[in-house]
């Protein structure tokens, strides 16, 4: 652990990206502040504003490099004196992004975070730090899973083991419970800058839960790159069925929530444990990212219409009125129209209640940048924009057949305008997934409050208290 200095250093974390992002910055903060930094939420406050990346495609790529460039600009106008790039943009190209960002001080991976008090402090004091040489993440852990676990002890792997500081304050938090993909899908690039796929023990995970309990956590987001392979390093595919009834255990926990599903690998094992616990929310986040077989196969990923359909069913049986999620990829390489009506005709018999739909672009380094008969930029946008059309269409249905529905709200707001509460019900994650509003009732933020659905706005439901 960093030794404090006598010089009190003020910095900030900005966090760009995913979920799993939020909990890397909570790390990094946590070891700032007991390396003796004052945080603080404002980067115009700061010495030091570190920027933690995301590096997943080309819009987010294009926005960490935004959010550097103005970080930088605090230098002529506010306190800032230092910009600090980590994160996912950082690791996967670092002395490239250093070279060409001259915005940046330092462009540092994630071998860097446990000596980042250091580093800051180097570089504040008009020193340098080496900016970091990207590597494939994956050869840095044996090929076996089962062997993994010893060796990654010398390996990197944010928001593993760290004392976490919050940096928000609101009643859900993500918890961390395993990094890197051992999937070669396609088109995705975070393999190669995340790693191979690593479970962190249930021990630590349950540890962690608790302690942001103590925060006032009510609602643990479990995220991972892929949590259907939570356990294989461990040498037990089921040990999630085991996790979540200790994780529902805990004081003061009141939900558990469970993302980033991998449909070819969700057990009907995983689906009992998930419906049987009634802490663990209904809420199902199935990245399908296609519909045609064939287009999958391309993708290196499985499944298709039929067995998608025959999971969406295995949920609504146990679950009726669960909540299911995913993102698809229109415009892969060899994508024919006739496959974009496939995705149409399946999304419509699905009745998902929240879509993402991303154009596809290539990824340095991925098999996707490589396979010919690639789509026209103008196509894959008008089928971006189909799919979205019809998607607003899908998903507003969707929330009007929840009228009429009993819900339970997780207050994360209150309206200083009309008092009324907005929060999450039970089948909405957060952030992306739609909110709740209840009229007209008074409770404050962390509390529950039982409600009717009335109305919607899009995916947005309305409310009365029961």
């Amino acid at each position: 652990m960093p030794v404090p200095d006598t010089t009190t250093r003020s910095v900030a974390v900005v966090t760009l990206g995913c979920t799993r992002n939020d909990v890397d910055s909570e790390e990094l903060a946590g070891r700032l502040k007991a390396g003796g930094w004052t945080l603080v939420d404002d980067a115009s406050e700061a010495d030091v504003a570190v920027v933690n990346t995301c590096g997943f495609v080309e819009q987010a790529k294009k926005d960490s490099i935004d959010s550097l460039i103005e970080a930088s600009a605090l230098k002529e106008t506010g306190r800032t004196q230092k910009v600090v790039a980590v994160g996912c943009l950082a690791e996967r190209y670092g002395q490239t992004l250093a070279d060409e960002l001259p915005e940046a001080d330092a462009v540092l991976g994630f071998d860097s975070y446990a000596d980042m008090s250091t580093h800051l402090r180097t570089i504040l004091d008009g020193g340098t730090v080496k900016s970091h040489v990207p590597s494939d993440r994956r050869k840095l852990l044996p090929l076996s899973p089962v062997t993994r676990q010893e060796a990654s002890a010398d390996v990197a792997l944010p928001g593993h083991s760290a004392p976490r500081a919050r940096l928000d304050s609101g009643p859900w938090a993500p918890l961390k419970i395993a990094s890197g993909c051992d999937r070669r899908c396609a088109f995705c690039a975070i393999p190669m800058f995340r790693g191979s796929f690593v479970s962190r023990r249930p021990t630590d995970v349950i540890e962690e839960a608790r302690w942001l309990a103590t925060q006032g956590v009510r609602e643990l987001f479990l995220v991972s790159e892929n949590s259907t392979s939570y356990g294989k390093d461990l040498g037990d595919l089921a040990l999630m069925d085991a996790l979540l009834p200790e994780l529902a255990d805990i004081d003061g926990i009141e939900r558990v929530r469970v993302s980033y599903l991998q449909p070819a690998e969700v057990r009907p094992g995983l689906l009992d444990a998930m419906v049987a616990i009634p802490e663990v929310m209904p809420w199902f986040d199935l990245s399908f990212q296609h519909a045609s077989a064939p287009l999958l196969r391309r993708m290196r990923r499985f499944g298709g219409t039929e067995p998608f359909l025959g999971l969406i069913d295995d949920v609504r049986r146990r679950s009726p009125l669960a909540g299911i999620r995913s993102n698809v990829i229109v415009g892969f390489p060899g994508e024919t129209e006739a496959e974009v009506d496939e995705l149409a005709q399946f999304l419509t018999a699905a009745r998902l209640d929240v879509v993402g739909v991303f154009g596809y672009s290539d990824e340095d380094g991925t098999e996707g940048e490589l396979l010919p008969n690639k789509v026209d930029a103008q196509d894959i946008a008008d089928r971006v924009a189909r799919i979205t059309d019809l998607i607003e269409e899908l998903t507003t249905q969707r929330a009007e057949d929840r009228i009429g529905e009993s819900v339970r709200v997780l207050i994360e707001e209150v309206d200083d305008e009309t008092g009324d509460v907005i929060g999450r019900a039970e089948h909405q994650g957060p952030d992306v997934d739609g909110t709740t509003r209840v009229v007209g009732a008074q409770a404050s933020i962390g509390e529950t409050v039982l409600a009717t659905v009335v109305g919607t706005e899009g995916i947005d439901l309305v409310a009365d208290r029961a």
